[in-house]
Protein backbone atom coordinates (compact mmCIF):
# COMPACT_ATOMS: atom_id res chain seq x y z
CA UNK A 1 0.00 0.00 0.00
CA UNK A 2 1.23 3.49 -1.03
CA UNK A 3 0.98 6.27 1.39
CA UNK A 4 0.02 9.53 0.10
CA UNK A 5 1.75 12.28 -0.91
CA UNK A 6 1.41 16.26 0.81
CA UNK A 7 -0.73 16.76 -2.59
CA UNK A 8 -2.93 14.02 -2.02
CA UNK A 9 -3.59 14.67 1.02
CA UNK A 10 -4.67 18.96 0.30
CA UNK A 11 -6.63 17.85 -2.36
CA UNK A 12 -9.12 15.57 -0.17
CA UNK A 13 -12.51 17.15 0.42
CA UNK A 14 -13.80 18.11 4.52
CA UNK A 15 -14.35 14.37 5.41
CA UNK A 16 -13.24 11.27 3.53
CA UNK A 17 -13.66 7.44 4.32
CA UNK A 18 -11.84 5.37 6.61
CA UNK A 19 -9.89 3.68 4.02
CA UNK A 20 -8.53 6.44 2.54
CA UNK A 21 -7.56 7.66 5.90
CA UNK A 22 -5.72 4.64 6.93
CA UNK A 23 -3.62 4.76 3.19
CA UNK A 24 -2.88 8.13 4.93
CA UNK A 25 -1.47 6.92 7.79
CA UNK A 26 -0.23 3.80 6.65
CA UNK A 27 -2.69 1.33 8.68
CA UNK A 28 -4.23 -1.22 7.28
CA UNK A 29 -8.06 -1.38 6.43
CA UNK A 30 -9.17 -3.96 8.99
CA UNK A 31 -7.10 -2.34 11.58
CA UNK A 32 -8.32 0.86 11.13
CA UNK A 33 -11.81 0.08 11.35
CA UNK A 34 -11.39 -1.74 14.36
CA UNK A 35 -9.49 1.13 15.78
CA UNK A 36 -12.44 3.62 14.20
CA UNK A 37 -15.16 1.46 16.34
CA UNK A 38 -13.60 1.24 19.28
CA UNK A 39 -12.89 5.16 19.55
CA UNK A 40 -9.07 4.69 19.16
CA UNK A 41 -9.22 5.75 15.59
CA UNK A 42 -5.72 8.47 15.61
CA UNK A 43 -8.07 11.45 14.93
CA UNK A 44 -11.60 12.21 14.96
CA UNK A 45 -14.44 10.25 13.31
CA UNK A 46 -17.68 10.63 13.05
CA UNK A 47 -20.54 8.03 12.44
CA UNK A 48 -22.80 8.73 10.15
CA UNK A 49 -25.50 5.68 9.46
CA UNK A 50 -24.03 2.39 9.56
CA UNK A 51 -20.45 3.88 8.48
CA UNK A 52 -17.90 6.16 9.76
CA UNK A 53 -16.09 9.35 8.28
CA UNK A 54 -12.75 10.64 9.07
CA UNK A 55 -12.85 14.66 9.72
CA UNK A 56 -9.96 15.36 7.12
CA UNK A 57 -8.75 18.45 8.92
CA UNK A 58 -7.77 16.25 11.91
CA UNK A 59 -6.33 13.99 9.19
CA UNK A 60 -4.04 16.31 8.47
CA UNK A 61 -3.12 17.60 11.61
CA UNK A 62 -1.75 14.20 12.75
CA UNK A 63 0.30 13.96 9.90
CA UNK A 64 1.40 17.38 10.26
CA UNK A 65 0.09 19.05 6.83
CA UNK A 66 -0.89 22.78 7.13
CA UNK A 67 -4.08 23.16 5.19
CA UNK A 68 -4.42 26.56 3.24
Amino acid sequence: MKRMSQDELLALPTTISVETAARAIGLGRTRAYQTARRGEFPCKVIRVGAGYRVVTVGLCRLLGVELN
